[in-house]
């Protein structure tokens, strides 16, 4: 998924086709809380315009983070629709959408940047494991992770003392 400024204006005329499995594994050492990513189904289309490339994606696959909760293995599956806007020529100018639009760099488009890009967006703040049946809940020295049916008819042992007052002697 990279070609020079030459080869978009030959296919300028036909358009780009993407059905593409991507690797993107070095991601994980991007960020650390990717564990495991898997290929990446790249799919879309560029669009000419006069003195720019469009590229309409959409980008598959799925990726393993850690449970905020238990930092257990969280399999995550994502699908990303985005567009892509490149500008061909560096002395065109797009004064107002200058944010939006990318410039090549040695007169070469290459996709693989922006698409990893946008999939280090997509993770999540926080994500659950859904299946904790039949699993241990963590604990530490002096903490444990408390549930809705583990917090039943507890009392913090800060305030143990304060359920006493209103007690009649």
């Amino acid at each position: 998924m990279k070609w020079s400024v030459q080869q978009l204006n030959t296919l300028k005329s036909k358009g780009i086709k993407i059905d593409e499995m991507v690797d993107v594994s070095d991601l994980i050492k991007l960020n650390h809380d990717i564990r495991d990513i898997s290929l990446v189904h790249v799919k879309g289309e560029g669009t000419f315009s006069n003195h720019s490339i469009t590229f309409s994606l959409e980008i598959k696959g799925e990726m393993v983070l850690p449970c905020s909760r238990t930092l257990a293995d969280v399999s995550y599956p994502f699908q990303i629709e985005t567009a892509e806007m490149f500008k061909l020529h560096d002395w065109i100018g797009f004064d107002d959408l200058d944010d939006e639009i990318h410039h090549l760099e040695n007169d070469t488009l290459d996709l693989i940047p922006y698409i990893k890009q946008v999939i280090l967006l997509e993770i999540p703040m926080q994500i659950f494991c859904e299946d904790m049946q039949g699993k241990a809940l963590p604990k530490g020295n002096d903490w444990e992770l408390l549930t809705e049916e583990n917090k039943k008819g507890r009392i913090d042992p800060r305030l143990a003392d304060l359920s006493k007052f209103f007690d009649d002697k």
